[in-house]
């Protein structure tokens, strides 16, 4: 077996105690690759971790380009045996017992359509704009990479657009497709070209997970119309979230996570593919903040009901986060909240 070419198995070195885990593997193997952008000046390490959502082991190593200082996963898992860390309960791909995907089709009565609105307009309006601040389009034809079992599908489907999907999860693709919705299953590296141009094409924390998110960016250029947008958020490991918390960051997310984007090197990323970015907006959320402390909680001894909870507030959260809306609003104005989501145009238009 080659230095490039790696077997984590079972009980192995590898493995990380973790009494929560949900699946063991019998291998897993990984790969080494150079810096994306063809850099030769070689790699600074700068952590080791594990994967802390499903407790499945291995350890994991972040690296940054000396040249151009784009930081990645290295070894890693390859595209054929990822799927190891997307077990059935991870989060994107659950719905909640009791809860279906709104399906395109499903009718509302007047009046709980303006209650709804209401309701919207005044607890959750300013914090979603906020937040996705979406170019303000008229309706037309919308593909969303990583668009899981649909929900934002739906969501985009009330306002008149033409929606379609692409997911890797086959069974979060079957549920979307249930609800109505128009979902290809794949990876964006390697399916084919659909056929139809989009006015809209968003990803939601979805192009830190491919293994080669260049070739999968030049493929959407091809799939935009020329006067369409690409809008997408990434995490933000230029932010104070990563150098406080290091291996720790609920972000970070290894192994999934294969690139750990800043600011400027989304730029790059965006500029070899051949896009230009038009906005960056840092969202007003701190969840991975607190979620953060209390992998550090755990971590240095206090794995207790305090601990579980901060863990667990981005997916719990409802409307506590308006108690800490004024600090969310003051990192994202010097850039230093733990998400970014990037607006992009074609370079050529």
């Amino acid at each position: 077996m080659s230095m490039d070419s790696l077997r984590i198995l079972r009980g192995g070195p590898g493995r990380w105690p973790d009494m929560h885990a949900k699946s063991h593997p019998d291998g897993v193997v990984l790969e080494s690759v150079p810096c994306l952008f063809g850099c030769s000046a070689g790699d600074d390490n700068i952590l080791s971790g594990r994967d802390r959502l499903h407790g499945i082991p291995g350890e994991y190593h972040v690296v940054r380009c000396r040249a151009c200082g784009l930081m990645r996963t290295n070894p890693r898992p390859t595209q054929e045996t990822m799927a190891f860390y997307y077990p059935e309960d991870y989060g994107p791909h659950r719905i909640v017992p009791g809860e279906t995907p709104v399906s395109p089709h499903t009718l509302v009565p007047s009046w709980k359509r303006l209650l709804q609105s209401v309701s919207h307009f005044v607890s959750y309006g300013m914090y979603r704009f906020n937040n996705e601040n979406v170019p303000n389009l008229p309706p037309g034809r919308m593909m969303e990479i990583g668009c899981a079992t649909g929900s934002y599908l739906g969501r985009m489907s009330k306002k008149g657009w033409k929606v379609e999907g692409l997911e890797f999860s086959e069974r979060a693709a079957q549920m979307a497709r249930a609800a109505g919705y128009a979902v290809r299953t794949g990876a964006l590296e390697t399916v084919p070209d659909p056929g139809d141009r989009y006015d809209l094409i968003v990803g939601w924390m979805v192009l830190e997970h491919m293994h080669n998110p260049v070739l999968g960016l030049k493929k959407l250029r091809s799939w935009l119309s020329p006067e369409g947008w690409l809008v997408f958020s990434v995490p933000n490991a230029g932010s104070i979230e990563f150098r406080v918390f290091r291996d720790a960051w609920y972000a970070l997310h290894l192994p999934p996570h294969l690139y750990h984007f800043t600011p400027r090197t989304i730029e790059m990323l965006l500029d070899r593919a051949g896009w230009r970015v038009e906005k960056i907006f840092h969202q007003r959320l701190v969840s991975n903040l607190v979620a953060s402390t209390g992998y550090l909680l755990s971590d240095i001894g206090y794995d207790n009901r305090l601990a579980r909870a901060l863990i667990n507030f981005p997916e719990r959260q409802g409307r506590a986060h308006y108690r800490v809306y004024p600090l969310s609003y003051l990192l994202s104005v010097f850039g230093q909240t733990g998400r970014m989501t990037v607006w992009a145009r074609r370079a050529d238009d």
